[in-house]
């Protein structure tokens, strides 16, 4: 009977919970079982390990086995926890050594033949692996978003290959971070292209200086999205701690993250038919 431990981080915001995905393998009849409150995703993460580790010409182990993801009261999902699973059956089966997983953390999806997708949320990641002191392992496209944090360690891989050659301490895994990039302005709109509105002129101005919340009411048309477009264009830097947490936001939304301009203020422009709730969140919560 064999024991692994890896470490990976989930998903809840944008906080990085610390999973830890326990790997055991015993005899039995050839199973694979996930527990600790996975969702479908996760559940189907078996599947795409098994050929990873198939196609990586690596042995997948015909015994029962059992991955445990801890705590078991935080909800799994998406396939962010393959390559930790992945690590932790190569770790349990002596085909990987499992004194190099102690000082390392892990994300990333696999595909069935080995190579690794970027996640959503990198960002978060790499700061609470930073805060735990443990170097992390990434994809590659999510390098750069992560290097965005100072004094961090960043492994980025582009197949599990790589992963296992640097863990078994056969090719290292060289990453030189990028220099910090300063804040980007050029696609910002001009404020001083804006003619005329000397009144909402003035009002953005003031929000501006003071850091003041700003409603702005008015039928389709009057120019509305075209005065807040420009409004990060006159606003004061933001600072690391406050780029820090924009990006971190703009890292577990939906929309493209560039790392690039992670330094320039926000900005969405909601349609004018949006409703209130959907302004600012809330509803109803069918879970009730």
């Amino acid at each position: 009977m064999s024991l692994a431990v890896v470490y990976t981080r989930g998903r809840q915001g944008i906080q990085a919970p610390l999973v830890t995905v326990e790997v055991h393998i015993s005899n039995g009849l050839p199973s694979l079982s996930i527990v600790g409150l996975p969702e479908t995703a996760v559940k189907e993460s078996k599947d795409r390990v098994r050929g990873a580790l198939l196609n990586c010409r690596y042995e997948f182990p015909l015994q029962r086995i059992t991955v445990n993801m801890a705590p078991a009261d935080i909800p799994k999902e998406g396939g962010r926890f393959d390559l930790a699973i992945a690590l932790g059956i190569l770790a349990a089966s002596g085909q990987l050594r499992t004194q190099s997983l102690e000082n390392v953390e892990c994300v990333g999806e696999l595909s069935l033949g080995g190579e690794l997708r970027p996640i959503k949320g990198a960002l978060p990641v790499a700061m609470q692996a930073r805060a735990a002191g443990r170097a992390l392992i990434v994809p590659r496209e999510n390098a750069g978003e992560a290097a965005l944090l100072e004094n961090a360690q960043i492994l980025p891989a582009g197949h599990l290959l790589e992963v296992c050659a640097h863990l078994n301490g056969q090719t290292r895994i060289e990453f030189e971070p990028p220099a910090p990039a300063a804040a980007d302005s050029e696609d910002t709109p001009d404020f001083a292209d804006v003619h005329g509105h000397y009144h909402a002129k003035r009002a953005l101005e003031v929000a501006a200086a003071g850091r003041h919340n700003l409603l702005m009411l008015g039928p389709p048309g009057t120019g509305k999205s075209m005065l807040a477009s420009r409004l990060p264009g006159i606003m004061p830097p933001l600072s690391d701690d406050e780029a820090l947490e924009s990006a971190a936001i703009a890292s577990v939304s939906e929309h493209p993250f560039d790392p690039r301009s992670w330094r320039r203020p926000p900005f969405r422009s909601p349609h004018h038919t949006a409703s209130a709730p959907a302004l600012v969140g809330g509803g109803c919560d069918h879970r009730k």
